[in-house]
């Protein structure tokens, strides 16, 4: 019996190739990259807001930051003033 296929296959072919990943090291690689493009805008906020107050950052540079970011990401969100990344964070 086969396994399924996976659907990235292909990319993790040229994974395994091009890098020194084994096959499932590319798959959980993948994954991983997956998972974290995957996050709602908001879920990208509260966790960025949180690694960078954990960091010492003040709200003023963190919202300055995360907005940042969030301009540069591969589906850029829309444009969210620091009021509104505010009330992500604390509702």
């Amino acid at each position: 019996m086969s396994a399924s296929p996976h659907p990235h296959d292909d990319l993790l072919a040229h994974l395994s190739r091009t890098t020194p990943l084994a096959p499932g090291e590319a798959a959980r690689v993948v994954a991983e990259v997956l998972a974290y493009f995957s996050e709602s805008t908001e879920e990208y906020v509260r966790r960025r807001h949180g690694e960078l107050q954990a960091r010492g950052l003040t709200n003023e540079k963190i919202f300055a930051r995360v907005a940042a970011e969030l301009a540069a990401r591969r589906v850029a969100a829309p444009e969210l003033s620091a009021r509104q990344l505010r009330r992500i964070v604390y509702g």
